[in-house]
């Protein structure tokens, strides 16, 4: 089957959490269902052939000799409806945040007008900054959920959108919560099946998400009939878990337990299931997390302001753990993941060679490794794709093609690159720690190209 896409240059990619690939002068072939369906090297006598009828046909993208393909960027935690705030109302604790600045702006979307302005700037704007794949809070109402994935088909981002259920009239305010129980699980099931209809065929480009926002939002009959409808439906699952020491205490109050042992016994821990934040995950919570194949979406800008604590991101993985990056708009100020991979490395370096100067040196940290750029990256890429089941995040045959053209040495761009001073494996560093909106020169998902 001939290719409808033939980039020839050199990719990088993280095959696991340890490994860097570095793919030289490829010619990476896309069909047309936008699959990767074949990587060929430059000594494969094929590749010749196939550069000469791709360049015939007008389907060849060379890249420069100073840009190299990569994954599309996986954002596991995006509140839209907090668009607007991005940057602002970062003054107060998460309790008090919710009531005074949020929950009054999440309202706002019950207007179709006012969510469609704002989701159409908010999904061009994720996609310029390379997120490919983005798993999204919605609000309350369903109508403005369903337009947030009109948008997403629309400019062509790979989403799970997920309608949020909150119904406890003593933690949410009576005029942004569902009625009841009952109300928040029909709208759920009409989301899901509204969305659905929305596409045809096998491979639907924006999936619905079970959306529980935490479980002090949630009552217990909605957190049993989500676990239901979870399994019922086949959908993924997301909510916040252990985000701070208050979220955390209430639930420990409330039901006795951990958020992951609640959320196991209302069905809510599953293999598809993404917990955002778990800064306060145990041991136990680690090894039930991993039997279950849950997973975590890491969020270290939000955490430095709602958690007063590190989440233990080494020790999650190795206790294995799956786990991705979330810019969490609104609680984090940057949209970009490539921002969020670096404030990973940052809290890393902190939680484990410590922060207090008045300490012994030995005695300041955990002692846990730090990140490697490696290993960000991966958090960036594959780890996101791992956590939610996708196949996206590597370039790999038989992988969705979304990914990424990084183009060293433009204007105003922080990513430079010297002749005959970097080999590869330097300039996939510097790219970790320096590409920026300005250095993304082309993008695609499913095949199609966006930018």
């Amino acid at each position: 089957m001939e290719p409808e896409l033939v980039v020839l240059g050199t990719g990088f990619h993280t095959p696991s959490r340890d490994r860097l690939e570095v793919l030289a002068n490829c010619a990476f072939t896309v069909d047309g269902k936008g699959r990767i369906s074949g990587i060929v090297p430059s000594d494969d006598p094929r590749q010749g052939e196939i550069v000469t009828g791709a360049e015939a046909r007008g389907i060849l993208h060379r890249l420069p000799a100073d840009a190299w393909l990569i994954p599309g960027l996986v954002d596991l935690h995006i509140h839209a409806p907090q668009w607007p705030q991005l940057g602002n109302a970062l003054d107060e604790p998460l309790e008090v945040w919710l009531q005074k600045y949020t929950f009054p702006l999440e309202a706002r979307f019950a207007d179709p007008d006012f969510a469609r302005e704002i989701y159409d700037d908010m999904v061009r704007t994720l996609v310029a900054q390379g997120t490919t794949t983005a798993l999204y809070f919605g609000s309350v109402h369903r109508e403005p959920n369903l337009i947030l994935a009109e948008v997403c088909l629309r400019h062509g981002q790979r989403a799970l959108i997920g309608k949020v259920a909150m119904d406890d009239a003593e933690t949410c305010p009576d005029y942004y919560r569902d009625a009841d129980a009952a109300t928040a699980l029909a709208e759920t099931r009409a989301f899901i099946a509204e969305l659905r209809a929305m596409q045809h065929g096998l491979d639907p480009l924006v999936l619905p998400v079970i959306t529980p926002r935490f479980i002090p939002s949630c009552t217990d009959a909605l957190l049993a009939g989500l676990g239901e409808i979870a399994r019922e439906m086949d959908c993924h699952i997301q909510t916040h878990a252990s985000e701070s020491d208050w979220a955390a205490g209430y639930v420990l109050h409330r039901l006795g337990c951990s958020d992951c042992t609640a959320l196991d016994r209302f069905g809510l821990l599953t293999e598809r299931t993404v917990l955002a934040h778990a800064n306060f995950i145990d041991s136990t919570d680690m090894a039930l997390m991993a039997r279950r194949g849950a997973a975590v979406a890491h969020c270290p800008m939000s955490n430095a302001y709602f958690a007063n604590a590190v989440f233990p991101l080494r020790r999650a993985l190795d206790a294995g753990v799956e786990v991705g990056l979330g810019t969490d708009i609104s609680g984090g100020f940057s949209p970009s993941i490539f921002d969020g991979l670096r404030h990973a490395l940052m809290a890393s370096r902190h939680l484990g060679r410590g922060t207090d100067p008045s300490l012994a040196p030995e005695g300041r940290g955990t002692g846990e490794t730090p990140l490697s750029t490696v290993e960000a990256f991966w958090l960036a890429t594959a780890g996101g794709a791992d956590a939610l089941s996708l196949p996206v995040g590597r370039l790999a045959q038989g992988q969705c093609f979304d990914a990424l053209v990084i183009h060293a040495n433009r204007p105003g761009s922080g990513l430079r690159t010297f002749v005959d001073q970097d080999r590869p494996e330097k300039v996939f560093e510097k790219l970790v720690l320096t590409a920026d909106r300005t250095a993304i020169s082309d993008i695609w998902v499913n095949g199609r190209k966006l930018i």
